[in-house]
C-alpha cells in the first residue's frame, strides 16, 4: 500500500521548512493539488487516499524544484492577484499582493471620476494591472505595454483569459513611447531596485530586467515621471510603484502634487502623482 496523501503533504512540508521556503505547508498543498490535478481544496476530502508512483514522482520532480527557490507561481503556472487567475512563467515577474494597492487605488479613482476613463500600463508583464482595472472598471480602455515580446505574450494569454480582448489593447515598445495621449492614469510598477540590492532566492529566479532599475534603482521611474505629462489629460494621474529608497531621486515639479500610499506592511510601496 502506498504512501496516503496526508502522510506525503506531511513530509513535503517538513522537506520544504528545511529547504527555505516561508509558507512550506501551502506549498506542498498548491504543489500536490497541481501535480493530481485538482484543486487545492479537494485534498482535504481525501486525506486518507494512497498516492500511487507516476504522482509521487510527479510531486517529488516539484517539491526538488521548490526546494531550489522555483517559485510555485512558475511550478504550476498560475497565480491569483486581485482576486482573478492569471498565467504566469519565467518571462514575468509573479504577481505581487503588495501591487494591489496600486490597483485599488486606482480603481477608486476611476470610479471616481464618474465616466469612461482612459488607461496606461506601462510594464505590464503578465497584464495582472491592465486586466484587474479593465475587469473592476468597466467603462476604462486600458493600453498595455512592454518592452518584452514574450512577457506580452503572456499578457495577451491574460487578456483572453478573462474575455477583455476588446478593452485591453498590448503595445510592444518603451515606456510611454508606443502609449497615446489623453489618458487619465498612467500606471506603471517598473523595475526600482538597485543593482546592488539584495534579495533573497526566490525573487532572484524572477527575470532580471523587470527587477532592477539601474545603479541607483531610479532610473526607470524618473523616466517615465518626466514625460507623463505629455500623455496625460487635464487633471491626470500616475501612480508608479517605488521602494522608499528611491523617493528622494524622483523629480516631481512637474506636478501640481503627490502622495505616497503604504503596503500591506504600512512601507512606502505607491507614488500618486498628479498635474
Amino acid at each position: 500500500m502506498g504512501l496516503s496523501l496526508l502522510e506525503v503533504l506531511r513530509r513535503a512540508t517538513s522537506y520544504l521548512s528545511t529547504h527555505g521556503s516561508s509558507s512550506p505547508r501551502l506549498d506542498a498543498e498548491l504543489l500536490l493539488a497541481h501535480a493530481l490535478g485538482c484543486r487545492r481544496l479537494d485534498l482535504y476530502l481525501q486525506f486518507d487516499r494512497s498516492l500511487q508512483d507516476p504522482e509521487l514522482a510527479r510531486y517529488r520532480d516539484l517539491t526538488g524544484r521548490r526546494a531550489k527557490a522555483e517559485p510555485v507561481a512558475y511550478l504550476v503556472g498560475s497565480k491569483e492577484f486581485m482576486k482573478l487567475d492569471f498565467s504566469v512563467s519565467a518571462d514575468v515577474l509573479v504577481p505581487n499582493p503588495d501591487t494591489e494597492v496600486l490597483v485599488q487605488r486606482a480603481v477608486s479613482r476611476a470610479r471616481q471620476c464618474g465616466r469612461p476613463v482612459r488607461v496606461a500600463d506601462v510594464g505590464t508583464g503578465s497584464g495582472c494591472i491592465a486586466v484587474s482595472i479593465a475587469h473592476y472598471v468597466p467603462e476604462s480602455t486600458v493600453f498595455a505595454s512592454d518592452d518584452s515580446p514574450e512577457a506580452l505574450a503572456v499578457a495577451a494569454q491574460n487578456v483572453s483569459r478573462h474575455g477583455l480582448e476588446d478593452r485591453v489593447s498590448l503595445l510592444l515598445g518603451n515606456l510611454l513611447q508606443p502609449h497615446p495621449s489623453d489618458l487619465d492614469l498612467v500606471l506603471a510598477n517598473l523595475p526600482y531596485l538597485p543593482r546592488s540590492a539584495s534579495l533573497p532566492p526566490e525573487v532572484l529566479a524572477q527575470p532580471a530586467h523587470a527587477l532592477f532599475g539601474g545603479k541607483s534603482g531610479a532610473e526607470l521611474v524618473a523616466a517615465l515621471l518626466s514625460t507623463a505629462g505629455a500623455h496625460l489629460a487635464a487633471g491626470g494621474r500616475v501612480l508608479a510603484e517605488i521602494d522608499g529608497g528611491i523617493l528622494d531621486q524622483l523629480d516631481l515639479s512637474g506636478f501640481a502634487g503627490h502622495q505616497v500610499h503604504g503596503d500591506l506592511s504600512g512601507r512606502p510601496r505607491v507614488l500618486e502623482a498628479w498635474i
